[in-house]
């Protein structure tokens, strides 16, 4: 477990069998790493949209005497060098809050196992159905994009409704064996439902998402988490983009044509004309 805020509370969390609700303020608590440890409980309350008595009953399910003595703990294991608390614009702040982010996911990959045995899986699936809807859909279309030039067979799923389980039954009546989905909050319901069902059409699921406590990690065989950024209107997604090209690199090893598949790729663009210089 790393030591940045995201894998000190993750650690936390840890061994605890936590309801519904509380799994909801553990998520809240780990993508807000960086200043949890400042926030009151109302204003914990109010960003995970759980009552007051909830994050009360959450720190007592956690083995402290209330939120207060929560937040104290939480403070106290904040290095000295996270503490001094610079005032920097809100623009600033979601900037170094992805920053934090990346170095937490940096962190997460210095076991590269888990990105080496997604690697095997994604390769190893002809078709690769590639999954990722509303906020996500621009992860998985990126995703898609580049595998496409390595890969055989992609195909996007990105678009919802009651097409999206035929899709689904199409690529496992293809020979796909593994479907790799990008998960970003706020979670579509119709993306958990799908993967239950591909899970139960035979299908290994490998999923990006922002955090293991995220709704999608319970249809998941293998999730890598990458943290959102949170300091915008709009949610913030550097962290899962990298993780996907991450992905991507670690498949492509597993395809022996895959660099021979990119220069045809090269060669036949040059021909045509297809970039300009």
């Amino acid at each position: 477990m790393s030591d940045s805020p995201a894998g000190r509370l993750q650690a936390l969390f840890e061994g605890h069998r936590l309801t519904p609700t509380q799994r909801r303020i553990a998520h809240c608590m780990v993508r807000r790493a960086a200043d949890v440890a400042f926030l009151s409980s109302v204003e914990l309350a109010e960003l995970a949209g759980v009552s007051q008595p909830s994050v009360t009953r959450f720190a007592v399910a956690l083995g402290f005497d209330g939120y207060p003595a929560l937040r104290k703990h939480l403070r106290e294991s904040v290095p000295a060098a996270e503490a001094e608390r610079v005032e920097h614009n809100e623009y600033q702040q979601a900037v170094l809050g992805e920053i934090e982010n990346l170095r937490h996911l940096a962190e997460l990959l210095a076991d590269p196992a888990p990105v080496e045995r997604a690697g095997r899986l994604l390769a190893a699936s002809r078709p690769l159905p590639v999954l990722g809807l509303r906020a996500a859909s621009s992860q998985a279309r990126g995703f898609a994009y580049f595998a496409g030039k390595v890969h055989p067979d992609v195909r996007l799923l990105d678009e919802g409704g009651s097409m999206l389980d035929d899709r689904i039954d199409a690529a496992v009546r293809a020979g796909a064996t593994a479907l790799l989905c990008f998960a970003l909050p706020r979670h579509p319901r119709e993306v958990v439902d799908a993967l239950a069902y591909a899970r139960a059409a035979g299908l290994t699921v490998v999923t990006v998402a922002e955090s293991a406590f995220a709704p999608v990690a319970a249809h998941s065989d293998l999730l890598i988490p990458a943290a959102v950024g949170t300091g915008l209107a709009f949610d913030t997604a550097c962290a899962p983009m990298l993780l996907g090209r991450v992905l991507l690199e670690a498949m492509a090893d597993e395809l022996p044509d895959a660099q021979a598949r990119l220069e045809e790729f090269d060669t036949k663009a040059a021909a045509r004309g297809l970039f300009v210089d």
